[in-house]
């Protein structure tokens, strides 16, 4: 099953791309809620290269890693990559007048009930939106 969620930022694709991809970045805003952070995020944006974020609990006692490998890339305007457990995710960015819609479509995985993966992964893209509209 795929699940979908967006958001709109209001700013350029071209200012929120480097927000989105690059490492110094990401660790500013991929958490769902403010007792998470992001201590720890690597990225090769091309095709085949790979990432990993850590996402931690701020009082230390959970904290796992998301990673896969990017399978395409169009600059500006979107992203696809495979998680590690074979899961695919894409990320479309596409511009308006306000500014840039980011849709992100993902496959569900089997352990969470879909509400709760739709809702944390919104979570993550809302903090995305404060954090880059904050720049």
């Amino acid at each position: 099953m795929k699940i979908t969620i967006d958001v709109l930022v209001r700013k350029p694709v071209e200012e929120i791309w480097e927000y989105f991809t690059e490492p110094v970045h990401i660790r500013n805003w991929n958490f769902a809620s403010d007792d998470w952070h992001c201590p720890f995020a690597e990225s090769e944006l091309k095709v085949g290269g790979k990432f990993r974020y850590t996402m931690a609990s701020k009082d230390g006692k959970h904290s796992f890693d998301f990673s896969g490998k990017f399978i395409d890339i169009g600059l500006w305007k979107f992203i696809k990559y495979e998680l590690d457990d074979g899961r695919l995710v894409e990320i479309k960015f596409d511009e308006c007048h306000e500014g840039t819609i980011i849709k992100e479509i993902f496959d569900a995985e089997t352990i969470y009930p879909i509400d709760l993966q739709k809702a944390g992964w919104q979570a993550i893209l809302n903090n995305f939106k404060i954090y880059a509209e904050s720049r």
